[in-house]
């Protein structure tokens, strides 16, 4: 059973400054001796390497601590510190059961100690349950900052704590913690599918729309109808290549001389009319003249 003779402290040590200042050295001395062995008591019964408790880390982050003291205690009538619990506000990014980011500002239990010679006697849900209603919140509501296997069994013993949600992070939350809760999901952006790997670029794809034709005189149709040629299709599944329709036929050694015929006369032509085997008449009448230029030179 609970003393009847044990009553509670709400230390703030960020309040102290509200205190005149002839009173305020000596206080602010002694509490701060108070909270610096209250942590590393709290530190070595739960073998940590340091304490996480000091009158420093209060000032600074303007953490509470709820001390349950019994005023009957030796010695000299003073009392002494059965144990304490430090809460704070955090601003934390949690997940919820939908593995959704949520950024909320819950009160966390950041230290909890109750002294080796006083423990199961009661005290430890005394000092809870004063902390729940003095902050007026559910233990369901409670962010737990790196728990014990101690303090995970009292939970669950006095509070039916026993499903926590994953985290990511030191802080432990339970089934629940959303239920009266409505902060605005975060949730990561979905993964962006990959799209259709193209098998070549827009650029291939103008360039092979045009077929190249072979340079003039060479690209001249012939006059005989040809049966219009159609390219195929271009195959629509992925990877393959789209085939080039047939260039145009090229022109017949006759037309094409014939056609050079028509034409001015040019280096290029007469080089192709001496291919000719026939030759042409005026070529014939210089051929038969050339052993009568030859004796003329003699």
């Amino acid at each position: 059973m609970v003393s009847s003779v044990t009553t509670f402290l709400r230390l703030n040590l960020g309040t102290l400054t509200s205190v005149p200042l002839m009173e305020l050295v000596d206080l602010q001395q002694q509490i701060m001796i108070i909270v610096d062995e209250l942590g590393k008591a709290s530190a070595k019964a739960q073998h940590l390497p340091a304490p996480i408790t000091s009158a420093s880390r209060m000032q600074s982050n303007r953490h509470v601590m709820y001390v349950l003291k019994d005023t009957s205690a030796r010695p000299a009538g003073k009392g002494a510190i059965i144990g304490f619990l430090k809460v704070g506000y955090k601003k934390l990014f949690v997940l919820d059961d939908r593995e959704a980011h949520n950024e909320v500002e819950p009160l966390c239990i950041l230290d909890f100690y109750i002294h080796e010679s006083l423990q199961r006697h009661g005290h430890g849900r005394e000092l809870f349950h004063y902390m729940l209603q003095k902050e007026r919140v559910e233990p369901h509501q409670l962010a737990i900052d790196r728990p014990s296997q101690k303090l995970l069994k009292f939970l669950n013993k006095h509070y039916n704590l026993e499903t926590t949600v994953p985290q990511v992070n030191n802080f432990v939350i339970f089934e629940g913690f959303f239920a009266h809760q409505h902060p605005p999901a975060r949730k990561l952006p979905p993964k962006r599918a990959e799209g259709d790997i193209k098998p070549y670029s827009s650029s291939d794809r103008e360039f092979l729309k045009v077929a190249v034709e072979p340079p003039w005189p060479l690209n001249r149709a012939p006059r005989r109808a040809t049966p219009p040629v159609h390219p195929p299709p271009r195959s629509s599944s992925l990877g393959n290549s789209p085939e080039r329709g047939p260039l145009r036929p090229f022109v017949p050694e006759q037309e094409l001389l014939r056609s050079l015929r028509l034409c001015p006369p040019h280096p290029t032509a007469r080089l192709l009319l001496a291919t000719d085997p026939g030759g042409s008449p005026a070529q014939r009448r210089r051929t038969s003249s050339l052993p009568r230029s030859d004796e003329s030179r003699y």
